[in-house]
């Protein structure tokens, strides 16, 4: 007699031997989906529920072995659309089949010739497991096809570039479409220079009342600012600052820039990173705006942020201080999205280049909250924040090496270059001063050679 015969064959008359049998069948099930029907079922249907059990197991132990390995290609692949829709499928056909084995195996436990007392716990126990097994496939084929929409809604389908001079750099732009305003305007600027390998990172803060403002080489507006931006208060808008050329191309000259949206991207921001690059003299490969009417929602669905507040600052409030509707006071405290948004924002008791340094302050805080953990947890409301809140020409392609050279970043203290006074008079900045600042700053040290 085979030991598989008590399961398959069992004593039906014995509630104690069929309470045993329906116990070991839901273990089992749960164990390995497709061993109870192999057992005391259907064979066809077991040893499909085991061969997929098997591929399953096979496929987490190689995407381990491979995270652990090179941790790139594993986030590079899942940040793929076509891989995110495969997932997606294959997670809600695993949900289907372990529902499907799960009932079944509760067929076959016949829990009406087990003991009354333990009819109740056997079907408690499978269902939680069924809950429990099945639902966490579908929640993740919900991540799966919450995490497609979100990436190819915020990131480019064009190609990745090389790095220049080993370095990325990304122009972030705040923009802030607040009441009483035409349209959105980016009222924070900065440039993120990255070490293509290290990942050290160096922010360099540019503040919006340079003037006048060089473009790069090639740039069109270079053809009507020869002498930059702001020249002799020259510009086609009410005020010549730095970021009132995202206002002047996007209302007036958005023929200069014809294939910014192709690029992902739009004519205003387009002069902007020609203006930044001939600012900074660095080659500009990529931008980021950030809507600072959506940020908070992105601040809420990290759960906060936490910031040493080194002064009193306002909440609300006109440029007189008018309104002011609270507070922020000094002191370490976890932020949450409204207050985070008006730290960043508000400069009516303090000037421009206090706000900039805040900016920077949040930014730091910002990326040192994004890890695996927080992201993975807090995915969808992420997700859906990202996608009202960000735009940015950054290959969907490049999102695996960036999220680990992002992982380095955080291990290492940002670099801060403020391009403010008294080191630099924004009412007549010398250029090649800020170049030589930049270059400096981005450029890493030689080791001296030993004698």
């Amino acid at each position: 007699m085979s030991i598989a015969n008590p399961i398959r064959y069992p004593n039906t008359g014995s509630r104690d031997v069929m309470t045993r049998r329906g116990w070991w069948l839901v273990a089992l099930n749960l164990l390995m989906p497709g061993s109870a029907q192999v057992l005391a079922g259907n064979r066809k249907l077991g040893r499909f529920g085991l061969v997929s059990t098997f591929i399953l197991w096979l496929a987490a132990i190689t995407i381990l072995v491979v995270y652990l390995i090179k941790p790139t290609a594993v986030v590079g692949f899942f940040t793929q659309t076509l891989a995110l829709s495969v997932l997606q499928v294959v997670l809600a056909l695993y949900a289907v089949i372990w529902i499907l084995l799960t009932l079944d195996t509760l067929r076959l436990v016949r829990l009406v010739k087990a003991r009354p007392s333990a009819r109740a716990g056997i079907a408690a126990f499978a269902v939680v497991l069924l809950v429990a097994v099945s639902g966490t496939a579908a929640y993740g084929a919900v991540l799966a096809g919450s995490a497609r929409g979100a990436l190819s809604g915020i990131f480019s389908a064009a190609a990745s570039e090389p790095p220049i001079d080993g370095r990325y750099n990304i122009m972030l732009l705040g923009g802030d479409a607040g009441p009483g305003r035409d349209g959105m305007r980016p009222d924070s600027m900065s440039v993120l220079s990255i070490d293509a390998n290290t990942g050290q990172a160096v922010s360099i803060g540019v503040p919006r009342d340079l003037d006048p403002v060089p473009f790069s080489d090639g740039s069109p507006m270079q053809n009507i600012y020869p002498d930059g931006y702001g020249y002799n208060d020259t510009c086609d808008v009410d005020v010549c600052q730095l970021n009132s050329i995202y206002t002047e191309v996007e209302l007036y000259k958005p023929k200069l820039y014809p294939d910014a949206t192709k690029q992902n991207s739009q004519p205003g921001i387009e002069a902007m990173r020609d203006a930044l690059e001939g600012v900074t003299g660095l080659k500009i490969q990529y931008y980021v705006l950030i809507d600072m009417e959506g940020f908070a929602q992105l601040v809420d669905s990290l759960g906060g942020v936490t910031i040493d507040v080194k002064e009193k600052l306002p909440i609300g409030g006109d440029a007189q201080g008018n309104g002011v509707t609270g507070w922020i006071y000094p002191g370490v405290q976890h932020m949450n999205g409204y207050t985070a948004q008006w730290y960043a924002r508000s400069r009516e008791s303090t000037s421009d280049y206090d706000r900039m340094a805040r900016q920077r302050v949040l930014e730091d805080a910002m990326l040192k909250q994004f890890n695996p953990v927080n992201v993975a947890t807090k995915f969808q409301d992420i997700a859906k924040a990202g996608q009202q809140v960000v735009k940015t020409d950054i290959p969907q392609s490049m999102l695996g090496y960036f999220v680990d050279l992002g992982m380095k970043t955080r291990k290492l203290p940002v670099q801060n270059l403020e391009l403010v006074p008294p080191t630099i008079d924004p009412s007549d900045p010398n250029y090649d001063q800020i170049h030589e600042m930049v270059h400096k700053a981005v450029t890493p040290p030689t080791a001296t050679p030993k004698p």
